[in-house]
């Protein structure tokens, strides 16, 4: 479905993207997500962010493949800036998932899709599902658009927002499943709060997934696998369906400190086997190849 063909929405404000900068200088930016004109997380309280935007430049075969293909599968529902908030008068509901994919199948939604490499294969591989796209950084949106356009695909849209905000406007019910893999694991202590999965954000998931519904996750950082765990394994609305016994710090470690774990207490937690339906990234295998655990997760809504 083309843009025009959604509902009318404001402009986008093109202004407002973080310059290149380190994870050190996100402390230093203010998150009012109710600012530039667009939904954030909870009215105007000070949102701290999972992402820094850069200022990147497209190479002339990704600003090609932006250029061909999104009016085809880029959803407008973005308030633009740096915060990447949705548009005010936007609702993530069924009604728009009709417009937008022309079906009503069920939906699984991506939350940081990297170059795209995972979630096109799987759209191409379930054309019985539709598939959200939801990536922050303009190469990997213009890379995802390149590997969709290139297989023509009619059940893959993609979104730039942030992920916690749009949830915050989705109708309850409305994913079949949520995937979050290999999401920034921000490794200095001080900058843990910003790791995505946070219990706010997991109690947005639980409400937009159908009972009986999934958030599937994936890291290779051991680290982020115990705040994982911590996040979710006490939730009484989403039980951990894992079935692998793996051992873990009972500590947190931060960067430049990861070689202490191993002498830490241990603990065994409950893990998933890798997910079939994720497919051997470039990214997963160069954290495979450096010696890293793969952890799985799959917590499934009550």
């Amino acid at each position: 479905m083309r843009n025009d063909q959604l509902p009318h929405l404001p402009p986008t404000d093109p202004a407002g993207e973080i310059p290149d900068a380190a994870h050190d200088a996100a402390d230093n930016a203010a998150h009012d997500a109710a600012g530039e004109g667009g939904h954030g997380m909870s009215g105007a309280r000070r949102v701290v962010l999972s992402f820094v935007r850069r200022r990147e430049r497209l190479d002339e075969r990704l600003e090609r493949a932006k250029e061909t293909y999104q009016d085809r599968y880029m959803l407008p529902i973005d308030a633009g800036g740096a915060r990447l908030g949705v548009r005010l008068g936007v609702r993530f509901d069924r009604a728009l998932v009709e417009r937008a994919w022309g079906n009503d199948h069920p939906l699984i939604v991506e939350v940081g899709t990297g170059q795209g490499e995972n979630i096109v294969a799987a759209a191409a591989a379930r054309p019985d599902m539709n598939f959200l796209a939801l990536e922050v950084y303009d190469p990997g949106i213009a890379h995802t658009l390149l590997l969709a356009g290139k297989q023509g695909l009619d059940n893959l849209r993609i979104a730039q927002v942030n992920a916690p905000a749009l949830f915050e406007v989705a109708e309850s019910g409305l994913a079949a499943e949520v995937w979050t893999f290999f999401p920034d694991p921000w490794p200095k202590m001080r900058h843990h709060k910003r790791r995505i999965v946070q219990p706010a954000f997991a109690d947005a998931i639980r409400r937009v997934l159908v009972p009986g519904g999934v958030w599937r996750i994936a890291t290779d950082i051991e680290d982020y696998a115990l705040h994982v765990h911590e996040v979710m394994d006490g939730r009484a609305d989403m039980r951990n369906a894992g079935s692998v016994t793996v051992s873990l710090p009972t500590e947190h470690v931060g960067k430049g400190t990861a070689g202490m774990a191993q002498a830490m207490p241990h603990a065994d937690f409950l893990e998933s086997e890798r997910f079939d339906g994720r497919i051997l990234t470039n990214f997963e295998r160069k954290g495979i190849a450096a010696g890293r655990r793969i952890h799985d997760f799959t917590y499934q809504a009550v």
